[in-house]
Order: structure tokens, then sequence, then C-alpha cells
């Protein structure tokens, strides 16, 4: 990816990449509330916007994600929240 240019060292998990992306849960409790997260909107828009394609492409045409994304659309997620857990 563009992103990373001659420094692939700067992604060392999948964690570092989602971090790199923007994608990566932060804890969001308001003190009333734990447990609970959110997206970390930082980080670059450019691998961001290429995984969102990559997922809304899966959801369309690879069979096994739509089989995924059924399953967890009957245990009453929506297509956004069928990824996050």
């Amino acid at each position: 990816m563009i992103v990373f240019g001659d420094n692939r060292q700067r992604v060392k998990s999948e964690a570092a990449l989602a971090k790199l992306a923007g994608i990566s849960p932060i804890p969001a409790s308001s003190g009333m509330t734990t447990g609970r997260h959110r997206i970390n909107h930082g980080g670059h828009r450019q691998p961001n916007a290429a995984i969102n394609r990559t997922v809304l492409v899966r959801m369309r045409f690879h069979e096994p994600t739509k089989i995924y994304v059924a399953r967890r659309t009957t245990e009453g997620k929506t297509k956004r929240t069928s990824f996050a857990a």
C-alpha cells in the first residue's frame, strides 16, 4: 500500500494496521457505562477508504461473507455492526 511507503516496519500486526487506517476501537465509556467502544477516526484516509470498499464488495459478491452477514442480521445485528464483533 502507498501509505506504508518504504517503511513496512510501521505495521507489525493487524492492530497496527487498524490504528494506521483509523479503524481501531477506542474505549467510549461515559463513567456510567463500561466496556463500550467506538471507532477511532484518526489515521490515514486512503487505507480506511480501501478497507471500506473491500468490505462493501465482499458483502455484495463474496458468498461466505454474504452468508456471514445474513446470519448476523438474523441475530439482530445491522450490516454496519456485523463486522464489529
